[in-house]
């Protein structure tokens, strides 16, 4: 009898060690993406930002996946940076036809832009989901070189919070 007393007891406080542990990570993420948002135009860039909200997720609630390893988000940001920038300037570049035809184009360069993403990923071994979003994101809405050099200093920001925070985290999934 004492040791199932013992054991639910420490059960107790294992749960709350791990409420706790998930309040501070959620936090700390919460607060990343806080300054993230503060810092870039979340108006006019919402597919791009979402992409860095997914990101966050990834880098806080599974920090010892590789996927939140610094080569896999900052490597596949700049893929997906790379191909959604390439297929984009395509569309831009082909002379205007009909709005039914223009749309038609944009789909298939947005499913291109996920396909080639995640191919180059996996061929470098640099896969990173969200940033096959940011690449589709990439094709369906209006970018500059600011907006590229906001979302890129907001992974190597995320990956360096992580990085900094690592020995407080664990992962929750």
């Amino acid at each position: 009898m004492n040791r199932l007393i013992t054991r639910l007891g420490l059960e107790q406080r294992c749960q709350a060690q791990n409420l706790a542990r998930n309040l501070l990570q959620c936090g700390l993420a919460t607060l990343v993406v806080l300054v993230l948002l503060l810092i870039l135009d979340v108006f006019t860039q919402t597919v791009l930002i979402a992409a860095l909200g997914a990101s966050t997720f990834i880098a806080f609630a599974v920090p010892r996946s590789a996927n939140a390893d610094p080569r896999h988000m900052i490597g596949g940001y700049l893929i997906g940076t790379f191909t959604g920038v390439t297929l984009s300037l395509l569309l831009r570049a082909m002379p205007p036809t009909s709005p039914t035809i223009d749309h038609e184009l944009v789909v298939v360069a947005g499913a291109l832009a996920i396909g080639l993403a995640m191919f180059l990923m996996v061929l470098t071994k640099t896969e990173h989901p969200p940033a096959a979003a940011l690449a589709l994101g990439l094709v369906l809405n209006q970018w500059d070189m600011a907006t590229l050099a906001l979302i890129m200093a907001g992974i190597v920001g995320l990956t360096l919070v992580k990085s900094f925070v690592m020995p407080l985290l664990m992962d929750l999934l």
